[in-house]
């Protein structure tokens, strides 16, 4: 048996090397992809609650072609502006949180499993977006993102804005809801009773912010049936 004694005529005890100083980060970095499915508002209003949002510290954008299309139609924002001339027409005012990213950039940050996000949404997300994900044959930033988030093992939320569905359509959100992705289509609630298409969509784009972990107004909360039996 060891002498107790003897460690102590060993000396100290010299651990190699200096260790490295870990910085605790607390706020999250999203990662939005806009395709080119009708609905652009719902990216619009998911922008501006994240740029307000305490809880996120970095939002990472990637706007496909058809996607920036969409959104200068249904948004009647000037097609020919560039990224951030764009992101600041959407929201009304500068972006303080958001990076754009090109969607042919494949050596983007974002592109890389190595890049720390938490968690990543496309909205909307149009049906041919959903098959290119599906399939795993990434043709863009957009898809290469939602790719990394896959294999990581990361927060991925799709929102679908396509009717009716094809069988093929509801096959992809099978395999991708089995490769465990969120999928959330683009169906508004009533029962809070809305009463413009803005409110209409931000308690869509909360129940959204839910799937992304993200604090928000309660409004979607179900507080149970108030009536009461006499």
């Amino acid at each position: 048996m060891m002498d107790p004694g003897s460690l102590s005529d060993q000396g100290p005890t010299i651990l190699p090397g200096v260790l490295p100083e870990y910085t605790i980060v607390k706020v999250k970095s999203i990662i939005v992809g806009i395709s080119g499915a009708s609905g652009a508002i719902y990216a619009q209003r998911l922008l501006l609650y994240l740029e307000n949002n305490p809880d996120v510290g970095q939002i990472n954008l990637v706007i496909s072609g058809p996607g920036r299309r969409v959104i200068a139609d249904e948004l009647e924002i000037n097609s020919q502006a560039d990224s951030e001339q764009l992101v600041a027409e959407m929201i009304g005012r500068q972006p303080f949180k958001t990076t754009v990213f090109h969607p042919g950039d494949i050596g983007a940050t974002i592109a890389s499993g190595s890049y720390p996000t938490d968690g990543m949404v496309v909205i909307p997300c149009s049906a041919s977006t959903l098959g290119v994900i599906a399939s795993g044959s990434c043709r863009n930033l957009l898809h290469r993102a939602a790719d990394v988030c896959l294999k990581e093992g990361r927060r991925l939320v799709l929102v679908p804005r396509e009717t009716p569905l094809s069988t093929i359509h509801l096959e992809n959100m099978i395999k991708l809801r089995q490769a465990g992705a969120m999928i959330v289509p683009a169906m508004p609630a009533f029962y809070h009773k809305p009463h413009d298409i803005v409110s209409l969509v931000d308690h869509f784009i909360y129940r959204v912010m839910d799937h992304l972990g993200l604090a928000h107004p309660q409004e979607t909360m179900w507080q149970g049936d108030v009536r009461r039996l006499h």
